[in-house]
């Protein structure tokens, strides 16, 4: 048992790699893990997952998300501008020719293509074992204690309310690496791009068709054809079809909540906006709005990745019969962040 919890979720990895454990399944990426990637490269050639992190453009996909904003450093004047050679004459020394620029973002970081920490989404439930459910996230770490909640004084000076993962945060996983052999499943070439739900039965199909095989410690993609139709829009995306676009995770299927949790996969990834789809569940009693994210991040552990850019991989995948290849793709080694952009890369 951890000091945090007395009882853990029915089927959680919560303990399973101690009670200090912040990585959840991203402890299957071993050394082992990394040489079965390695194994799978051929051809030495790379494909960039990422979109531009200025896509999709606008806030029609989330509203509290928006588009990088970059502006340039101050110069020594305190100017927002290049820092000019004459500042390197005037004030190093007057022999000196150079021209430098630096520049400062303010960034939404699940704007674009991301990760999703364990820290991202939590849930409600009864981990003292005193028959009353309290907010907790994975392997027990709470907010107010071990996760700050938006109303407290991150620096303790009373200048402002701030918000950032004292654990669980990605710098934990950057610090691991990212990096093993990834499978891609191509829903895309199967089901089109019509917004539909996938549930276990209809992937299996898929996976059967093409001969694709995920097991333990295996990074899962999911190629929906989303993010290709993101950079079509090119930073304007239609506000309803944003919403109604491609194929998506059907997180109300059992089954298939079920096989996520028994493949022990260390990670999983969708070009789409959310992995699963964002649909009302009829259910009357409370429930969880997004029961992948739930089982994912809270109960085992296991990072997501959303809007990847996968087509072009997918397409080589495809033309060479293949659906295995190396990915190397770590977050931004930024502590306390419950989100991260990242550029990840595929080697074939």
């Amino acid at each position: 048992m951890t000091k945090r919890w007395k009882q853990r979720p029915p089927g959680s990895t919560w303990g399973d790699w101690g009670e200090d454990d912040e990585l959840g399944r991203i402890n299957l990426l071993t050394p082992q893990k990394v040489l079965e990637g390695v194994r799978e490269v051929e051809y030495g050639i790379s494909f960039s997952l990422s979109l531009p992190l200025d896509y999709p453009g606008g806030t029609a996909l989330n509203q509290r998300r928006y588009p990088p904003i970059t502006r340039p450093t101050e110069d020594l004047e305190h100017k927002q501008d290049v820092f000019y050679n004459v500042v390197a004459r005037d004030s190093i020394a007057p022999i000196l020719t150079d021209v430098w620029s630096d520049d400062m973002v303010t960034l939404w970081l699940q704007y674009s293509t991301q990760w999703d920490a364990l820290s991202h989404q939590g849930a409600e439930f009864d981990a003292d074992g005193d028959g009353v459910d309290e907010p907790v996230y994975y392997n027990g770490y709470r907010p107010g204690v071990d996760i700050i909640g938006p109303q407290e004084d991150a620096k303790g000076d009373g200048s402002g309310s701030l918000s950032f993962a004292r654990h669980l945060g990605l710098e934990h996983m950057a610090a691991h690496g990212v990096q093993g052999r990834g499978v891609l499943v191509d829903l895309a070439h199967h089901l089109g791009t019509d917004w539909q739900p996938v549930n276990l039965k209809t992937l299996q199909e898929i996976m059967a068709a093409d001969k694709v095989v995920v097991e333990p410690g295996d990074i899962l993609l999911l190629h929906t054809g989303f993010a290709t139709q993101v950079l079509a829009w090119e930073k304007n995306p239609d506000p309803v079809a944003i919403h109604a676009t491609a194929s998506y995770l059907d997180a109300h299927d059992p089954a298939l909540l079920d096989w996520i949790a028994e493949s022990q996969i260390s990670a999983l990834v969708a070009d789409n906006y959310a992995v699963e789809g964002l649909v009302p569940d009829e259910n009357p009693e409370r429930h969880t709005l997004l029961p992948i994210h739930k089982l994912c991040l809270f109960t085992l552990g296991v990072p997501l990745g959303e809007l990847w850019y996968l087509h072009d991989l997918a397409t080589w995948l495809r033309e060479h019969r293949r659906s295995r290849f190396l990915l190397t793709a770590p977050p931004l080694r930024l502590p306390g962040t419950q989100g991260s952009p990242l550029t990840p890369v595929a080697t074939v």
